[in-house]
C-alpha cells in the first residue's frame, strides 16, 4: 500500500495507524503478566510467615492445605464464602517446599512472558522502522527534481540510516514499556501500601519527587540532544561536499582550510555531547540517590515497626523485595519519558525534510499499469508557466505547436528557459500553469510508467550507477519485473517470508532479484536478441569501439564465458604464428618457463604468473615471507640486496638534481621523487652499520628496488647468469608453494586460460617489447584483424560490458558517460526523444555522426533537442527560439535564417 502524501506529525499517531492491532495484543500479555507478578511479589511474604515461622502450623503434626482457593461471595447475593478447591494437604516441611517450588514457578513465568513481550516488541518495532525507512525513501524517490538542489545526499542518507535507528527501538515501546513497566511500579506500591501504609507513603514521596524533580533536569538534555543531531547531520553533508569536491580542493589548494572547517564543526559537537554527558550523569547520580533514600527508610522505620510488633517480619521482608525491584521499573520508566520526548523531536526534525511542495503524487510512480500506447497526435505547449521555488518564472506563458513525430530544434542563450523546457517535455518537473498535452494525454499529470518509456531524455551530464556497463545501459529497462525468478525449494520459502514481511510493513513487493528487463520496449523477444540490440546501439553512439578496448583490457572469467576463453587459446596460436613473420618477429616475447623475459620485471619473471590476490601484491613481494624464503634457498637474498642497494645509490647519484616532473622519472617508474630522500637516509644507515645490521623493512626496501628492475633499464646486475638463476628461482617457487596458498597465483601456461589476467595478455601469452616503435600500436592492430577474421569483435564487446563504471561513471570520461546515456534511451525505442545539449560535450566529429545517425534512423519517432550551438539546427524540420522563458521565433532554417532575425544574429555568434 502507497504511503499517504503527508506523514503523521505525532509518532504516537504514526504508530497508532500502523500497528494498533499488534500494540493491542502485546498490552494484552502485560495486563496477564501483572497478576504473576503480584503471586511473585506475594509469595514470600507467605512462605516466611506461614511455612517457616510456622503460622499455618500451630503444632509438629498439624498439616495445612496448600492451594486452597475460596472466592467470598458479595453480601447483596447473601455473603459468604464459596470453596472453589480444598487444596492438597502437606506437612510443614512439604508446604515448604511447595510454596518454593510456586515461586521458582512464578520466576520462570515472568521471565518467560517478559522474554515473549520484548521478543515480540522488538519484532514490531523492526517492521515499524522498516516501514518508515522505505516511507521516506519512497518520499525521496517523489521530491521533485528542482529540490534536490537545496538537500544533500549525505544528510537524507543519514536520516535515513542513522535518525531515525532510535525510532526502531522506541516503537515497539511507545505504549508497551508504560503498561509493563508501570504495572510492575504500580502492583509493587500497591503490594506495599497493603503491607504498610507508612512505608507505602514514603516510598510514593520518593517515586513523585524522582518524576518530577527528574524530567525537568532533563529538559536542558533533550535541547542538547536535538542541537548534536543537527550539528552531526551538518557534519555528514559537508563531509559529502569535501569529496564531492575534491578535484576543486586540490586544485586551489583549500585542503587546509576544509581541515579548519572541519575542526571547526569537531569542536562545536564535542562541545555538545561534554555539556550533555555532564548533565546526563548528575541527572543519573540524583535518581540512583533518591532511590538509594528508600531502603534506608524501610530498614530504621520498618524495622522499628516489627520490633513494636506493628509489622510482621514477613511483611517487612516482602516489602523491602518489593521495592528492590520498584528502582529499576522506575528508572526505565523515566528513561522512556526522555526517550519519548527525544524520539518525538527527531521523528519531527526527520519528516519536516520528506514533505517538500510539489511532490509528485503517488500515482505517478504506481505499479502494474496497463503498457502505454505509442505516443503520437500533436504536441501541444498552452501558456505553460514553470516557476521556482523562489516563485521566479523561468518559463513564462509558452505556447507552440509541433507533431510528435516531428524533428525540432530548441535554440537560445542562457537564461533563455530551454532547459527548463527539455525537463518539463521529458516529465522530470511539471508546469506550475498552462497545459503541456501530447494527443489527450497531459504530461503534468502524466505518471511516469508513461512518460518513462515513450519519452527519451538525455541531460548535458549523466550520472552512471556503480555497476557494469551492460547494467548501465539496460537501466531504461527496469520498469518492473517481467519474468518471475526459479527459485530452489529452500530459497523459495526464504522468499516467500521475505514477501510476507514486506507487505507487512507497507513495502513493495516486487521481487528484485526476478528478471526487470521490458523486452517488449526494446523491441526484441529473448536475452539473446537484447544482446545484439545493445552492440547495434553502442555502434549508434560511436561508443563500440571503446567497449572493445576496455573489453581486451579486462579481465575475462571463463566460468562465464567458456566460449570466448576457448576462443582465445584457438588465437593465441593464431598470433603466435603471425608473429614468426620476419615483419613482426620481435613485437611480443612469449612466456617460457625456461627463459628469462626481458621485458618483464624480475619481480614478474620470479613470480612467473598473475596474483589472484593481495597475497604476492607486485608492490611488497620483498615482504612476503614465503618470497624471502624462496629467495633463501635460491642463495639470491644477499644478491639481490645488493643489487637494490647498487640501484638506490644510483638513483640518489643521478636523480638528486632533478626537478619532480622530470621525464626520467616516468622512465623510471619504480622512482619517485619523494623516494629520493628516503633512499638517502637509508644508504646512509647502510653505510654505517653494514647491510646485514639494517632492519627486515630497509633490507626488503632496498630488495624491491631490484624487483622492479627491467634489462632495459641499463642499471647493471641483470646479465644472463643472474637471469639463469632467477628462471631456477621460479620453478622453486611453483613447486615449493604452501598449501594455503595455492590458487594466489595464476601461473602462465600456454595450454591454459587465465582468468586473473586481461583478456589481450591472454591473447599474446608475452610481453610486448620495449624499447621497439610503435609496437604496441602494432600489436594491437594485429588482434584486431585477427579477432575481426575469428568472428571474436562481439564477444570481446560483450566482455567490454561487464566493466565496472565506478561511482558515478568516475571511471569513464565525460564524453563516454553521455554516449551511455544516448544508448540506454535508444534501447528503449522511445516515441519522442528530448535531448539537451546531450552531444556537446562530445568532439565534433563524433558529434556529428551521432547527431546524423540518431535523425536518419529508420523507426519512426520524434525529437525535440536543445541545441548548444544554432547552426546545427539545419537538419531540422523545425526551429524553435527561446528567450527569456518564451517562444520569440518559429520556423523553419530557412525561414528563420533571414537578415535581422534573432536567429540570424545566434548564428553569427557561434
Amino acid at each position: 500500500m502507497a504511503p499517504a502524501m503527508v506523514m503523521e506529525t505525532s509518532v504516537f499517531r504514526y504508530i497508532l495507524r500502523h500497528s494498533k492491532r499488534e500494540q493491542g495484543y502485546i498490552l494484552f500479555i502485560v495486563l496477564v503478566s501483572m497478576l504473576f507478578y503480584y503471586l511473585a511479589l506475594n509469595l514470600p511474604k507467605t512462605i516466611v510467615n506461614e511455612a517457616i515461622q510456622g503460622n499455618s502450623f500451630p503444632t509438629a503434626e498439624t498439616e495445612a492445605p496448600f492451594l486452597h482457593t475460596v472466592v467470598g461471595v458479595p453480601a447483596f447475593l447473601g455473603g459468604g464464602e464459596v470453596e472453589l478447591f480444598p487444596g492438597v494437604p502437606l506437612d510443614r516441611i512439604g508446604y515448604l517446599m511447595a510454596l518454593s517450588f510456586s515461586f521458582l514457578g512464578m520466576v520462570l513465568i515472568n521471565n518467560g512472558l517478559k522474554y515473549y513481550i520484548n521478543t515480540t516488541k522488538g519484532r514490531l518495532g523492526e517492521r515499524m522502522l522498516r516501514r518508515l525507512r522505505y516511507q521516506l525513501f519512497d518520499r525521496i524517490m517523489r521530491f521533485p527534481l528542482p529540490h534536490f538542489r537545496k538537500v544533500k545526499g549525505a544528510e537524507l542518507a543519514t536520516m535515513i540510516k542513522d535518525e531515525v535507528e532510535p525510532l526502531g527501538g522506541f516503537i515497539g515501546d511507545a505504549f508497551v514499556t508504560p503498561a509493563f513497566l508501570g504495572g510492575q511500579a504500580l502492583t509493587a506500591m500497591l503490594f506495599i501500601m497493603m503491607q504498610s501504609v507508612a512505608l507505602g507513603s514514603v516510598a510514593l514521596a520518593v517515586v513523585l519527587a524522582q518524576a518530577i524533580i527528574i524530567p525537568r533536569l532533563r529538559k536542558r538534555i533533550l535541547r542538547l540532544g536535538r542541537q548534536r543531531q543537527l550539528t552531526a547531520r551538518a557534519l555528514a553533508g559537508r563531509v559529502a561536499e569535501c569529496v564531492d569536491g575534491a578535484r576543486e580542493i586540490h586544485a586551489n589548494d583549500t585542503s587546509n582550510y576544509e581541515r579548519a572547517d572541519i575542526a571547526d564543526r569537531l569542536g562545536l559537537i564535542f562541545k555538545i555531547r561534554f555539556e550533555l554527558y555532564q548533565r546526563k550523569f548528575a541527572t543519573k547520580m540524583l535518581n540512583n540517590l533518591l532511590a538509594q533514600v528508600t531502603p534506608f527508610v524501610f530498614y530504621s522505620v520498618g524495622g522499628y515497626f516489627a520490633i513494636m510488633g506493628d509489622l510482621d517480619i514477613g511483611a517487612l521482608v516482602a516489602v523491602i523485595a518489593a521495592y528492590k525491584d520498584m528502582p529499576g521499573p522506575l528508572k526505565e520508566l523515566i528513561d522512556w519519558d526522555q526517550q519519548r520526548q527525544d524520539v518525538q523531536i527527531k521523528y519531527e526534525q526527520v519528516i519536516e525534510q520528506f514533505q517538500p511542495d510539489r511532490m509528485l503524487p503517488e500515482e505517478a510512480q504506481q505499479t502494474g499499469l496497463a503498457r502505454p500506447e505509442r505516443l503520437s497526435g500533436d504536441l501541444v505547449a498552452s501558456n505553460v508557466t514553470y516557476a521556482d521555488e523562489g516563485g521566479v518564472k523561468l518559463i513564462d506563458a509558452l505556447s507552440f505547436r509541433v507533431a510528435v513525430r516531428d524533428k525540432v530544434a530548441v535554440v537560445g542563450g542562457p537564461g533563455s528557459g530551454k532547459r527548463e523546457l527539455a525537463m518539463l517535455l521529458g516529465g522530470l518537473i511539471r508546469p506550475t500553469g498552462g497545459m503541456l498535452t501530447i494527443d489527450s494525454l497531459d504530461l503534468g499529470r502524466a505518471a511516469e510508467g508513461v512518460t518513462g518509456r515513450g519519452i527519451g531524455y538525455v541531460g548535458p551530464d549523466t550520472y552512471l550507477f556503480p555497476l557494469t556497463l551492460r547494467q548501465n545501459l539496460m537501466y531504461s529497462l527496469w520498469h518492473e519485473p517481467t519474468r518471475e525468478r526459479e527459485y530452489p525449494e529452500e530459497e523459495r520459502r526464504a522468499v516467500a517470508w521475505q514477501i510476507a514481511e514486506a507487505k507487512r510493513t507497507g513495502n513493495m513487493v516486487l521481487d528484485v532479484r526476478a528478471d526487470w528487463v521490458d523486452y517488449e520496449s526494446a523491441g526484441v523477444a529473448s536475452a539473446e536478441e537484447l544482446d545484439a540490440r545493445l552492440l547495434g546501439v553502442l555502434q549508434e553512439v560511436e561508443f563500440e569501439r571503446d567497449v572493445y578496448e576496455l573489453g581486451l583490457r579486462g579481465v575475462v572469467d571463463p566460468a562465464v564465458h567458456p566460449g570466448l576463453a576457448a576462443a582465445v587459446l584457438r588465437m593465441r596460436q593464431m598470433v603466435r604464428r603471425q608473429l614468426e613473420d620476419p615483419r613482426l618477429a620481435g613485437l611480443v616475447e612469449p612466456f617460457d618457463w625456461e627463459r628469462y623475459n626481458a621485458n618483464a620485471t624480475l619481480g614478474e619473471n620470479l613470480l612467473f604468473g598473475v596474483p589472484v590476490n593481495s597475497a604476492f601484491n607486485t608492490e611488497s613481494l620483498a615482504q612476503n615471507p614465503y618470497v624471502q624464503t624462496v629467495l633463501e634457498r635460491a642463495g639470491l637474498s644477499r644478491d639481490l640486496l645488493d643489487l637494490g642497494r647498487n640501484v638506490a645509490a644510483t638513483m640518489v647519484e643521478l636523480f638528486a638534481g632533478l626537478s619532480p616532473g622530470h621525464e626520467f622519472f616516468e622512465r623510471y617508474s619504480f622512482i619517485r621523487y619523494e623516494d629520493l630522500a628516503v633512499f638517502k637516509a637509508l644508504l646512509s644507515r647502510a653505510e654505517a652499520v653494514g647491510l646485514d645490521k639494517l632492519s627486515a623493512d630497509d633490507r626488503a626496501r632496498l630488495t624491491s628496488l631490484s624487483f622492479k628492475l627491467l634489462p632495459a633499464h641499463r642499471l647493471g646486475g641483470l646479465e644472463e647468469p643472474m637471469q639463469a638463476r632467477i628462471v631456477a628461482a621460479r620453478h622453486v617457487f611453483k613447486r615449493d608453494l604452501p598449501a594455503e596458498l595455492q590458487g594466489t597465483v595464476a601461473f602462465y601456461d600456454a595450454e591454459q586460460y587465465s582468468g586473473a589476467a586481461p583478456l589481450l595478455d591472454n591473447i599474446l601469452f608475452g610481453k610486448v617489447a620495449i624499447g621497439l616503435a610503435d609496437a604496441n600500436s602494432r600489436v594491437q592492430a594485429l588482434v584486431a584483424e585477427l579477432l575481426e577474421e575469428a568472428g571474436l569483435r562481439d564477444d570481446v564487446v560483450r566482455a567490454g560490458l561487464e566493466y565496472s563504471v565506478g561511482v558515478g561513471g568516475t571511471r569513464l570520461s565525460g564524453p563516454q558517460r553521455q554516449k551511455i546515456a544516448l544508448a540506454r534511451a535508444l534501447l528503449k525505442r522511445p516515441d519522442l526523444f528530448v535531448l539537451d545539449e546531450a552531444t556537446a560535450t562530445l568532439e565534433g566529429g563524433a558529434q556529428k555522426k551521432v547527431m546524423d545517425g540518431l535523425l536518419r534512423r529508420n523507426e519512426p519517432f520524434g525529437v525535440v533537442w536543445m541545441l548548444h550551438r544554432a547552426s546545427l539546427a539545419r537538419q531540422f524540420d523545425i526551429v524553435l527560439l527561446m528567450r527569456d522563458g518564451r517562444i520569440v521565433e518559429k520556423g523553419t532554417y530557412d525561414e528563420l535564417n533571414r537578415e535581422g532575425s534573432l536567429f540570424a544574429q545566434l548564428l553569427q555568434h557561434d
